[in-house]
């Protein structure tokens, strides 16, 4: 599970299995976990963040999106 990033309680990550899904990231803070897709930034899945908080971290992932793309490809496409 390679960590991307962290910002405040976040940690974004993807799984090392991901690669033959669309490009997407993993978030997670304490025992809830999200998964966003990348292109457009929506949520997939959620497990525990309240709206709000989604809001929040969709924010977050349009900030750090090219950062997310470019760990993404440097590790699916070796």
């Amino acid at each position: 599970m390679p960590t991307i990033l962290r910002d405040g309680p976040y940690r974004f990550f993807f799984y090392s299995s991901d690669g033959n899904e669309p490009v997407h990231v993993h978030v997670e803070r304490e025992n809830k976990i999200t998964k966003i897709w990348l292109d457009p930034v929506r949520v997939c899945n959620n497990f525990g963040f309240n709206r709000s908080e989604l809001y929040k971290i969709l924010k977050l992932v349009e900030q750090h999106e090219e950062k997310i793309k470019e760990a993404w490809h440097e590790f699916f496409d070796h």
